[in-house]
């Protein structure tokens, strides 16, 4: 109040300022004209609820707005078989490749899994952190996006046989903690058999990568690992009186070793092992000659009792849900993540035909965002409802309270039309903004209302009653109206970190609050005479069955 007194005086004999004043000047002749065609106006209205509810159909769904974060993160894949060292000999030609832009600052790689195996990996996996300098002094791309393509584009003409995988450091263990998949997108396929699980995956990353959006799919390795296979001939053992148990305990002492005594060294211990040299091992002409002694005294080439051969074997077997289980995993660029599914579960439920017993889910970020919209399609119509009996109590009538109700479906509009607008898809920060936006509209609505009726009550006719209230009530819907919008500016231009969150629900506000504030001050009034008439008549029933008790 004393700021008021000091900064918001009108001038001597003046009530207004000059900008309430021009804002009378304004709106009285537009009430007016609203008050004598009530027709126009609610169509108005209502054409362009109609218009909204068509542009929300096309807006795009995601969770929650992508954070930029300034750095990437690299998922480096290769053969399940690679040993270490070439590992790391790759790893270290992608860092050198990287480091050959002028907009990376510092390059990480980190290959396996950790002492502490939270982030459980094989040594054909690494992760590489590409620290990048500010976006405005980036002089590769203009974009994330372009720069991502480019970096790519030079590590496979430079390091070839290689899988990536571009996302962002916090993201990608935030997805990994929630989804449990570093990629935004999972497809998920649980079955019996390993290889028609692989059969299958590989059939939904061919339809994935089709569709527009997709970036950097990959099938869950569980194949590849070489291994050699020894398989006993079982009536060539009877011929010499061995056992499969005897044959199997040498090969596997040749290739493991087998503990021969004790070496002493002080207070320590180690056994002393002995097994066949690497190279003759891993060699199956080799391993074919060893010699294997029967009970008679004779020596027999194992390669005359079993069969050697190389084969490749399962490198991993994943499960969840007591079923093996494929994952697809894909990111998303340059679209958003309700779209791109919607399309990728109907191509895929073309492309693939799954066997009996075998079955296929959606998870990643989806999975959240489903499990979000079956929440709000519960919350918000209770939350609603809520709100239209509080009115109804309030004003004691049904009629009162879905006028000023009315006000929901206009801020909405205004809502999906400013998402629309800025080319924002609809996510979990811009619901939070309608349910915010819905409070501010109906606060203006009762502000209104509860005003009019009270004049009602003084003596004053509807019609002048509509009149002085509205003109009387401009002044308080607009502070609030545009407090709430200029207060919700700078959100919704920040290009700060973490603005990605804050401008759907600032756009979302201010949007709604531009139409709700012109349905406050126009359709409200211009309705306002059929409600009443309904009002009284509800009134009077009561009151004549009232006297007949």
């Amino acid at each position: 109040p004393l700021l008021s007194f000091w900064f918001v005086r009108a001038r001597p004999g003046q009530e207004d300022t000059r900008f309430i004043r021009l804002m009378r000047g304004i709106y009285a002749p537009c009430l007016r004209w609203t008050l004598a065609r009530p027709v126009w106006p609610v169509t108005i209205a209502v054409g362009l609820f109609l218009l909204s509810l068509g542009l929300g159909a096309r807006l795009g769904i995601e969770f929650v707005p992508r954070l930029d974060e300034g750095d990437l993160a690299v998922q480096v894949w290769r053969l399940p078989s690679v040993s270490l060292s070439e590992s790391v000999t790759t790893a270290l030609e992608i860092e050198r490749v990287l480091r050959r832009f002028p907009d990376v600052t510092q390059v990480v790689t980190r290959t396996g899994s950790p002492e502490v195996a939270t982030d459980v990996m094989g040594v054909e996996m690494s992760d590489v952190f590409v620290i990048l300098k500010p976006q405005r002094e980036w002089l590769t791309a203009g974009t994330r996006e372009a720069l991502i393509e480019k970096l790519k584009q030079a590590i496979m003409e430079q390091v070839p046989g290689v899988g990536l995988s571009f996302t962002q450091p916090i993201e990608m263990r935030f997805n990994e903690l929630i989804a449990g998949v570093r990629s935004d997108l999972a497809v998920k396929i649980f079955g019996p058999d390993l290889d028609m699980l692989k059969q299958q995956a590989d059939i939904v990353a061919r339809t994935l990568e089709q569709i527009q959006g997709a970036a950097d799919v990959k099938v869950e390795q569980i194949a590849g690992l070489p291994l050699l296979r020894i398989i006993v001939n079982r009536e060539e053992i009877a011929r010499y009186g061995l056992t499969a148990d005897e044959v199997l305990a040498l090969v596997q002492t040749t290739r493991a070793g087998a503990a021969v005594g004790t070496v002493v060294q002080g207070p320590r211990r180690f056994e002393l092992v002995v097994r066949l040299a690497e190279s003759a091992s891993h060699d199956p002409a080799t391993l074919g000659s060893l010699l294997i002694p029967t009970m008679h005294g004779e020596l027999v080439p194992l390669s005359r009792i079993a069969t050697i051969r190389v084969d490749s074997g399962p490198a991993q077997v994943s499960r969840e849900h007591v079923q093996r289980r494929i994952v697809v995993e894909c990111n998303i660029r340059g679209r958003d993540l309700g779209s791109f599914v919607a399309e990728a579960q109907r191509a895929v439920a073309q492309a693939v035909a799954l066997p009996a017993g075998y079955e296929l889910t959606w998870g990643g970020q989806f999975e959240h965002l489903k499990e979000a919209s079956q929440r709000l399609v519960i919350v918000i119509p209770i939350t609603l409802l809520l709100i239209l009996g509080v009115l109804t109590v309030i004003f004691g009538a049904m009629r009162p309270a879905l006028l000023i109700f009315l006000n929901v479906p206009l801020a909405l509009s205004g809502g999906i039309l400013a998402l629309w607008t800025r080319g924002l898809p609809l996510s979990m920060s811009a619901v939070i903004g309608f349910i915010a936006l819905f409070g501010i509209a109906v606060l203006n609505g009762v502000v209104l209302v509860s005003h009019i009726r009270q004049l009602e009550a003084e003596g004053r006719s509807t019609d002048q009653a509509v009149l002085e209230g509205a003109m009387d009530r401009l002044r308080p819907v607009l502070m609030t109206a545009l407090v709430a919008s200029l207060g919700f500016v700078p959100m919704a231009l920040a290009t700060s970190l973490g603005a990605e969150v804050q401008r759907p629900l600032a756009t979302v506000v201010i949007g709604g609050l531009l139409t709700s504030t012109a349905l406050t001050l126009l359709v409200i009034p211009a309705v306002y005479r059929r409600f009443a008439q309904g009002a009284r008549s509800e009134s009077t029933s009561s009151d004549l069955r009232s006297n007949r008790d």
